[in-house]
Parts: C-alpha cells; structure tokens; sequence
C-alpha cells in the first residue's frame, strides 16, 4: 500500500509516538506532553506572559491557557501581577518545577537518543527545522494583517504618545465623517490612492528597534480595520508600546485588544454632547448608536487601560453648555484635552473656524470644575497688530 510512503502519515505516527512516550513518562507528575512543552519553555524563560507563551508554540490562547491552567493547579507554575504594570500577568516556576527540570531534560535526551538510533539525526534535525520554515511560509493561511489598509506614516513624534519616542500609523477609511477632520483623503479614500504595504511598515519597525518605544494608530479610524489585532501582535513582539486613537464606536473591539495585552494606551476623541454628537460626527440624524460611544467611555473610565479623552473645538459646534455636558460625562476621567481647531486646509468641511486663544481658556475653566485635571493642547499663538 503508499500508505507507507506518506509523510503525512509518517508525520502523524512521529508526532503521535512522541506525545505517547511523554504522556507515559510524565504519569507520575500528574502532568502531559503540551503541560511538559510549556513548563520547559517558562523555566527558561521566567516572568514570561500568556500571550507571549501561546505565539511562541503557534498556538491559540485558549489552548495555551488550558495547558498552563493544569500547571498552575498542579503547583508547578505560578502566575503574578507585574509590579510595574498590574494589567499583565507573569508565570514563573515554583519549587516544585524545580526539583522536576532536570527529570525533564533527561526525558527529553532519552527520547532524542531514542529516535536518533542508527540515523544522522542533526542532519535530520536540520531538515526538520527547514520544512518548519517553510510550512509557516507557504502553508498557513493569508496573513490577516494583509487586509489592513494603510494610508500614512509618520516616523517619528514625541507628541503622540505620553512620553515615548513613537511612530504614528494612520489607517485608512472611518465610519464618522466628522466635518473638522483634517485627514480628509484617509475617510474618502481618493480614486487611485495606493496604501502602504503593512510588510513594509514591519520592516521599519524591525530596524527601528531600541531608538522608538512605541507605536501610535490614527486614522480615520483604526478599530474599522481588518487585519489589526494580527498587526498589533506582530507589534507587539517586536517589543514596542502600542496606542490607539479612537472615535469610541468599537468598544467590544478595544477592550479584546485591551485584554489580550495588545493595546497600552487610548485616546478618544468625544465630540460633542449628546444632542450634537451625529452633527459634530458628521452623521445623518438617528444612525448613531449612541450605547456604543458610552460603553467605550465606561470601559475607559474602569482603569482597564491607561487613556485619555479629548475634545477639538470648533466654533461652530462647541459652546459653553456642550462643555460642561461633556465634562459631566466623563466626570472623573484621568485626562481630557481641550484642543484648538486648526484649519489644515484638506477638511472635510470647508470655511470652519477656531475658536480665540481667550475663548478655550473660558472653555477650559468651565471643565475644570468637574475635570480640575483638564489640559488645553494645541493652541496656536495669536499675535495682535501693531498699529503704525
């Protein structure tokens, strides 16, 4: 039969043998195969995260999470908050792994020496390690990341993320249409417009790594995005801080991103008050959801992650009342700017206008009464004239 020429086959019998010996050897522990993989890798790699564990065996979550699970139940592992950032969690061995590693690297040796009887096994393990490379190149499936449309980005800024040496990625396509926004070629995509290849933006930050902390997303908007949560994780394991500038209509989005250790800071934008808040967004009248510009104000508010809110001015949309409504809104909030319109001249609606340097203040001090902590930023120095 060509049964016995199949490598598929040949590939399921090794893999199959192997987890056999290691289930059987293991017994005792009370431990398996995967559970073995995971306590080696965190032994060696102490204070590692849950998601940095799952990307390093090309394993889902949830299964990397099942198999840690069992090693914490079994007092093997240990998982911490990091002290420096209560958001993560850290695994680490016990001594109870540590009286076990080295039984484990045996049992490793013996199943080496085992499979290597009568064979030139580095040889075969370099093959092996080839055939792994090029299974990830050619047989997974389209890089999701691929879907994401990139329109602009900025190499570097000391503004846009508290801080930190960033880069700013904007994304294109959004689904508000707000009229002061000046990024008006990134919402209404122009015929023939070519975005950026995000490989090529990988590639940048792979060579930029050590000189920038961080990486910013603007837009448009970037949670409309396909393709992001993969992006921000190849990110991510470049070592960079990530930060996300929203409209606030995605909350369910952000907050899976928050969680899965992808997202560290966000900034979202509030428009307006409620009464106005499709006119300033740009939206016809009852197609905004309203709940979901709340439930992204809550979740920001519970200290999930670090954010802050802010709001552009515009004199023909902002007014006392819709400064203190707004403030009542996110009454509490850790920072909210202020911020000056200014007139870029590639709105989306033409002939708007800022409001005086004299007028944000009187705006500024209105919030400041709820929000004591409020900022402006942005403001554009007014020089009077001189008359001769």
């Amino acid at each position: 039969m060509a049964q016995e020429n199949s490598f598929l086959i040949a590939l399921s019998l090794l893999n199959r043998n192997v987890q056999k010996y290691f289930d059987r050897a293991l017994e005792p522990y009370g431990i398996g195969y995967s559970q073995f993989l995971y306590l080696v890798l965190i032994n060696e790699n102490e204070g590692i995260t849950m998601q940095e564990a799952a990307r390093s065996g090309e394993v889902d979550k949830g299964t990397t999470t099942k198999s840690i699970q069992k090693l914490i139940d079994q007092e093997y592992i240990v998982q911490l908050v990091d002290e420096k950032d209560r958001r993560v969690k850290r695994l680490y061995t016990t001594k109870n792994a540590t009286a076990l590693i080295n039984e484990l690297y045996d049992l490793r040796n013996t199943c080496r020496k085992l499979l290597a009887t009568d064979l030139d096994f580095s040889q075969f393990e370099t093959l092996l390690a080839e055939v792994c490379d090029n299974s990830r190149k050619h047989l997974e499936e389209p890089l999701a990341y691929e879907a994401l449309r990139i329109g602009g980005l900025q190499k570097f800024t000391l503004l846009d993320y508290p801080g930190k040496a960033a880069c700013t990625i904007f994304t294109l396509g959004c689904n508000f249409k707000c009229p002061f926004c000046h990024n008006k070629d990134l919402v209404f995509v122009p015929e023939g417009y070519q975005p950026i290849d995000p490989q090529e933006i990988l590639n940048f930050l792979e060579k930029r790594q050590g000189v920038l902390e961080a990486v910013c997303f603007s837009g448009g908007e970037p949670l409309t995005q396909a393709g992001l949560p993969e992006f921000l994780k190849r990110i991510k394991a470049l070592g960079y801080q990530i930060k996300i500038d929203t409209n606030g209509s995605q909350p369910e989005l952000l907050a899976q991103l928050v969680e899965e250790g992808l997202v560290d800071y966000v900034a979202m934008d509030l428009k307006n008050d409620a009464s106005r808040y499709e006119q300033t967004s740009g939206l016809n009248m009852g197609t905004l959801d309203h709940s979901q510009i709340q439930a992204t104000i809550d979740y920001l508010l519970s200290g999930a992650v670090d954010y802050e809110f802010r709001t552009t001015i515009v004199k023909e949309y902002h007014d006392a009342q819709a400064m203190k409504e707004m403030a009542l809104r996110i009454q509490g909030a850790k920072r909210y700017f202020l911020q000056q319109f200014q007139e870029s001249g590639n709105c989306i609606s033409p002939g708007l206008h800022a409001c005086t340097h004299e007028e944000m203040k009187q705006f500024l001090q209105i919030v400041q009464q709820i929000i004591p902590q409020a900022q402006l930023r942005g403001i554009k120095e007014e020089h009077p004239c001189i008359e001769s």
